[in-house]
């Protein structure tokens, strides 16, 4: 267990004071951070981390070519999208350029909760219904209107009758008495059952909204057939496909640009943001044209903030560190020599019940049980406080909080992959 001092323990009571108690904070013992750099953080006794969890600053803390593009705009211009200005035009551009040729237009915002609301008002307006579907443990933000969509979280989405969920299509945990080889028709018809609950009820149908990686819900292995399947009952009921790459996209999933062209089916909206700016607030959505021109004829969309140029420039800088550096190409590298050595130690460890990966994002699911896949939600509270006690820093998700999560900011390499697994192994030893 680590100790705060009494200077942190001060600051933590005044935190108290000022943000109240359910500010959330991580580990037992809250770090206090003060400078990053890279995959590195320090805390305010120098102590220096490695940050395996942190994917907003996506190109690295603090990247120079992204503060020096920042400083270098905001010394000479910011203001909103109602001037015409380069930053704002060349980054739609360079953006949807990494698209499905049909996801042609952009519309900008600040968070990736602003982006949803975007997309929700957008997929209603279009089809004239309401209903959204998204997974039982979804997350896609914290404003009123996507609060309805959190099931994994917000009170609003038990009391709303404008969502509808269906069963996260896991494959390693499936659903009760349905084999193996029949989960993606049983997820997809569970889709297809929250449509027509819609149409029953006269609130008609509007979309589906999910994280193509399932991020949110644990990374997990989607059953082969699902999407094809689920999205068809979508199309043939009329509704939109909306997929939220916030934490999947910009190369973070390995292979491709975004999470979703892990499948073949072309989202008709997707939406963006956390690691766009590297820490500087932009998001986005990127659509068909018909739906970004029918939507701003109906309802003019302005964002004071959205997409300022000193936000694109900080996205520009991003996209450019991205090419250059050969990230993405990392997170296939890098991600694959991860995966393989978590599997090593799932080898070792009964605890381990299995590993998902994609690219530079991991899940390690914890069971007691690798039989009746007993969650280990101790155990895997033990192990995150563990590996930040040994200057590691990972976290958890998933419905029982057994589920280890690690996303590292993509620079991350071999030799920082060698002193994650060593200090897991280590962590797991001493369970």
């Amino acid at each position: 267990m680590v100790s705060m001092d009494n200077a942190d323990r001060e600051l933590l009571a005044r935190r108290f004071r000022v943000l109240g108690r359910h500010s959330p904070l991580f580990y037992e013992e809250p770090l206090h951070l003060v400078r990053g750099e890279g995959v590195w953080v320090w805390d305010a006794d120098g102590r220096r981390y490695l940050d395996v969890y942190n994917n907003v600053p996506h190109v690295g803390h603090c990247h120079p070519r992204v503060v020096e593009a920042i400083a270098r705009q905001a010394a000479t211009l910011n203001t909103h999208t109602r001037y015409l200005h380069d930053n704002v035009v060349n980054y739609a551009e360079r953006l949807t350029a990494k698209f499905d040729p049909s996801l042609s237009m952009a519309m900008f915002a600040c968070t990736g909760s602003e982006a949803n609301e975007v997309a929700l008002r957008m997929a209603r307006h279009h089809t004239g219904g309401q209903g959204i579907i998204v997974t039982d443990f979804a997350y896609h933000g914290n404003t009123e209107a996507v609060s309805e969509l959190g099931t994994g979280f917000m009170p609003e989405a038990k009391t709303t009758h404008r969502v509808r969920s269906f069963p996260v299509p896991d494959s390693y945990n499936g659903l009760p008495g349905v084999a193996p080889a029949e989960l993606a028709d049983a997820y997809a018809n569970a889709v297809k059952s929250a449509i027509d609950a819609f149409e029953a009820d006269g609130i008609g149908f509007a979309g589906l909204l999910i994280c193509p990686a399932f991020t949110n819900e644990g990374l997990v292995n989607v059953p082969d057939g699902f999407f094809a399947r689920a999205l068809a009952h979508v199309r043939a009921a009329g509704g939109l496909y909306i997929a939220d790459e916030v934490q999947g996209g910009f190369g973070r999933t390995g292979r491709h640009w975004w999470s979703h062209q892990w499948h073949t089916e072309v989202p008709d909206i997707v939406t963006l943001g956390k690691p766009m700016g590297n820490g500087h607030p932009i998001s986005a959505v990127v659509a068909r044209a018909d739906l970004v021109d029918e939507f701003g004829e109906w309802g003019m969309y302005f964002n004071t903030f959205g997409g300022n140029p000193v936000s694109c420039a900080a996205a520009l800088a991003v996209l450019d560190v991205l090419e250059e550096e050969r990230l993405p190409e990392n997170a296939v590298s890098t991600g694959a020599y991860v995966a393989e050595r978590l599997r090593q130690l799932q080898g070792k460890h009964s605890l381990i019940g299995e590993v998902r990966d994609r690219g530079l994002f991991f899940a390690v699911e914890l069971v007691r049980d690798r039989a009746s896949k007993t969650p280990a939600t101790a155990e895997a509270a033990r192990l995150v406080n563990d590996m930040r006690g040994q200057g590691v820093l990972i976290s958890r998700i998933g419905r029982h909080d057994n589920v280890l999560k690690m996303r590292p900011p993509m620079p991350f390499n071999r030799e920082n992959a060698d002193q994650l697994l060593a200090t897991l192994g280590d962590c797991l030893d001493r369970l």
